[in-house]
């Protein structure tokens, strides 16, 4: 594996890729690149196209929902070692969430379309890239869910 600016290496060392074959991290490299972000920048807003995956490796970044007419609504807080998107992988591939920095974020940025067509050619790595974005998915589900419990008990009145 080449060492793209230390790409390779920050791949290889993220827990999202822990375990994953060799042959698999350069398929991710290729096309990867850092980025950063000032506190406010947005990464990107509901209903743009989606064609990025991040790997965040220092930093805050709210996941939020808007609604028109409606303030923005914090959905999540994700940090170091969180993956943020997964919307490049279904039509019409385009974000449902809005994404902003909190605090100065240090990311890898990915190419989904690379990634998508990947998986597509080989069936292995797409089946490992699929299983291990389920879990992000499951743990995304179990947390709005968990925040949804808490805010429904916060409004119900005690006897």
């Amino acid at each position: 594996m080449n060492n793209v600016n230390g790409l390779d290496t920050s791949i290889k060392n993220h827990p999202f890729f822990h375990g994953m074959k060799p042959e698999h991290l350069s398929v991710l490299i290729e096309g990867a690149k850092a980025v950063q972000f000032k506190e406010g920048d947005v990464l990107f807003r509901e209903g743009e196209p989606a064609n990025q995956f991040y790997l965040i490796e220092r930093g805050q970044i709210a996941l939020e929902a808007h609604e028109p007419a409606k303030p923005t609504k914090l959905v999540q807080t994700l940090g170091a070692g969180d993956v943020l998107g997964w919307s490049w992988l279904f039509p019409p591939f385009i974000w449902h969430f809005q994404a902003r920095a909190v605090e100065p974020t240090s990311a890898l940025l990915l190419n989904g379309a690379h990634l998508l067509g990947s998986a597509e050619c080989d069936r292995e790595f797409g089946y490992d890239l699929m299983k291990r974005l389920a879990r992000v998915v499951i743990h995304r589900l179990q947390a709005t869910r968990k925040q949804l419990l808490a805010r429904s008990t916060e409004r119900v009145p005690k006897p």
